[in-house]
């Protein structure tokens, strides 16, 4: 089953000399359980094309499909209950709720879904990253490396069919970068969801299935 379809994607912003152009005729296919790496420097565009993808902004001309639904085609409302049951987020700078402990963090997706076992299941997650002796440290008193694995362990709570990574190792030392990538793809291959990671590591990348590299807006190139 193709999970993503992005058909002629644009995206324009206006300022003060006119219409800048951030995203430009982006178009690609992604099989379902696949991961894909969205390359290129820094101005280039992954991150917004990230977010189109979420449906977290809204493009000037084009079609975004995840599987099957139109996201374009959604209000406001349903695009974010459509996030909360289809998407994990995992953020460069972790996003974690500083007044919740790390159990907290990774319970709150589960309770807003609803979910009786919500405790039961992010410690396990927690668990599973490492965190067992940390539920109930708050972000400040954890490193970079344990926040993201905390990050990680929230993404994946809900069980989403779609991972979105931007820069995940970014706010990282290489080594501790290197164990949390290591992680992503174990729990990702378990979970079977797919996988798009916004990164400019070409090494990175390479672990991915597909790589797509963006210049100036545009797909330099797609493998």
């Amino acid at each position: 089953m193709t999970a993503i379809i992005v058909e002629h994607l644009d995206k324009r912003v206006s300022d003060a000399t006119g219409s800048l152009a951030i995203l430009q005729d982006i178009g690609f296919e992604l099989s379902e359980g696949t991961s894909l790496a969205i390359l290129g420097a820094s101005g280039s565009g992954k991150s917004t094309l990230l977010g189109l993808l979420a449906g977290l902004d809204l493009p000037s001309s084009g079609t975004v499909r995840v599987f099957g639904r139109n996201l374009y085609g959604m209000d406001e409302d349903e695009r974010a209950a459509w996030r909360a049951s289809h998407v994990g987020f995992v953020f460069q700078t972790f996003q974690l709720l500083g007044q919740m402990t790390a159990l907290e963090n990774v319970m709150l997706p589960l309770e807003l879904a609803g979910d009786p076992q919500a405790e039961t299941k992010a410690r396990a997650l927690l668990e599973r990253v490492g965190l067992a002796e940390r539920l109930h440290h708050y972000p400040k008193t954890l490193s970079g490396g344990e926040q993201q694995r905390v990050a990680l362990a929230r993404a994946f709570a809900p069980n989403p069919p779609l991972l979105l990574a931007d820069e995940p190792t970014g706010s990282l030392d290489a080594a501790t970068g290197e164990r949390v990538i290591d992680l992503l793809f174990a729990m990702n291959r378990q979970a079977g969801a797919t996988l798009v990671l916004v990164t400019h590591d070409p090494e990175l990348a390479r672990r991915c299935e597909r790589r797509l590299t963006l210049k100036a807006g545009r797909v330099e190139s797609s493998e």
